[in-house]
């Protein structure tokens, strides 16, 4: 049996987060043990780096799987994290859904189309990934003291070399 942070059993629909590493796997619970996820052919429990490499995949599959076999030995917890936020979808519209898309080949991308995306949109009719926005606020945080330290960079060679320049001219 593979490792939980919660003891908690999932019920249909219940978005199930598996915790890979550097990132987070998503797939929705529709019961009997089984999740329906969207899977790039990288996407392996136990995959480690290799399972990174779905960044460069542009088709990813829809698969029922056992929710073992998707977890394998990494930690996961059931996080209806937009239960706050939106209503989530009655469990019968969400099987609906999710039967009409098994074994689909979807278009991926990491930033308009993962797991996250995909699991968020059954559950809620909302695709969104928390993981995204947060790998674009840091960057973007990260963007904002690149340029303030460039800034004070160059307002502190204006000011201090400034001045040794004007010493020279004047010996």
């Amino acid at each position: 049996m593979a490792p939980t942070l919660f003891d908690e059993k999932p019920e249909p629909g219940d978005l199930i987060e598996i915790f890979r590493g550097t990132y987070q796997h998503w797939a929705v619970y529709i019961g009997d043990g089984y999740v329906i996820h969207l899977a790039p052919p990288t996407e392996t429990a136990r995959g480690g780096a290799y399972s990174m490499m779905s960044v460069l995949c542009d088709k990813a599959i829809v698969k029922k799987e056992e929710l073992w076999e998707v977890v394998g030995t990494d930690q996961y917890r059931i996080n209806n994290l937009l239960d706050d936020k939106y209503k989530p979808r009655s469990s019968d519209a969400i099987m609906r859904e999710a039967q009409k898309l098994l074994e689909q080949e979807l278009p991926y991308c990491v930033f308009r189309g993962n797991c996250e995306h995909f699991a968020t949109e059954l559950r809620y009719g909302k695709a969104e990934s928390r993981q995204v926005r947060q790998a674009v606020e840091v960057g973007v945080g990260v963007g904002v003291a690149a340029m303030i330290g460039v800034g004070v960079l160059a307002v502190a060679a204006a000011i201090f070399g400034g001045g040794r320049k004007e010493k020279r001219e004047n010996q």
